[in-house]
């Protein structure tokens, strides 16, 4: 696929003052990425190229990443603003695009009523059953514990352990280049874990928001996915007022972009 080309890179401000440093890849109806845990928009920059090709699509760094600023004490609904903020400055509605615990804060985004003409929740690792929620809530206050000892590498490698990273990739990271960049992205990871609710609600799927979410809304797994992820987006795209639910099959959770743009912009075209 020719992905689409840069056409901006720029800033906006957000309710509280906070800078939002995003880049926009080619042109059309606006869609805004929007990443997951230790992710900022250098990692999600072949995704937004590849939506580019549809969409004049916006890929920012999320607060506390990259270049965007961040302002204590962190909320969701800070968050929730700096998506306001992109949606106005492309022109006041757009669609939605989430991937893993960056499709939680879509769904907070929707269901707050933000100018969205549709969304799209990517895998959103919800835990679907009380043993799940336990060990989410543990895990977020581990995270926690070591994040106020300034210990943002092990929470790094923590993190990583969780997804089921083996110690030998783990080690690679380590020697990489990019791990100066992952440790300042760990304070985030407690930013991440209140959009997925893990120690209100152990993660567990946030009926309440799903139901306020009332704009046309497709939730994508990977048919290779683990299996909690295959029935968490079925049960998420039921409870969704206009939802629909499509496996991508062959995939797990990381999904190509050349794979991964079509079926997207299949459902926000419609």
């Amino acid at each position: 696929m020719v992905t689409g080309e840069q056409v901006e890179v720029g800033l906006v401000i957000s309710q509280d003052g906070t800078r939002i440093a995003y880049e926009t890849w080619g042109q059309g109806p606006a869609l805004i990425t929007v990443g997951g845990t230790t992710c900022d928009r250098v990692l999600m920059r072949s995704t937004a190229q590849a939506f580019g090709e549809y969409f004049a699509t916006i890929n920012y760094d999320r607060r506390g990443r990259g270049e965007s600023g961040d302002t204590s004490p962190y909320a969701v609904d800070r968050e929730i603003e700096d998506i306001a903020a992109l949606i106005e400055e492309a022109g006041g509605s757009a669609c939605l695009y989430g991937h893993s615990s960056g499709a939680a804060l879509v769904l907070h985004a929707v269901a707050a009523g933000l100018p969205v003409e549709r969304f799209v929740l990517h895998d959103p690792p919800y835990a679907p059953d009380e043993p799940s929620q336990d060990a989410a809530r543990a895990f977020a206050l581990d995270i926690r514990d070591l994040l106020n000892q300034d210990k943002g590498a092990e929470a790094i490698e923590m993190t990583f352990r969780g997804t089921g990273m083996p110690e030998d990739m783990i080690a690679e990271m380590r020697m990489s280049p990019r791990w100066p960049a992952l440790i300042a992205l760990a304070p985030t990871l407690a930013y991440d874990s209140a959009v997925m609710g893990d120690i209100d609600r152990g993660g567990s799927i946030p009926e309440d928001l799903a139901a306020r979410a009332t704009r046309p809304g497709l939730v994508l797994v990977g048919g290779q996915s683990q299996e909690f992820m295959m029935e968490v987006s079925r049960r998420l795209a039921a409870l969704l007022p206009a939802g629909d639910h499509r496996v991508i099959e062959g995939q797990d959770h990381v999904v190509s972009p050349d794979i991964l743009a079509p079926i997207v912009a299949e459902f926000l075209r419609t």
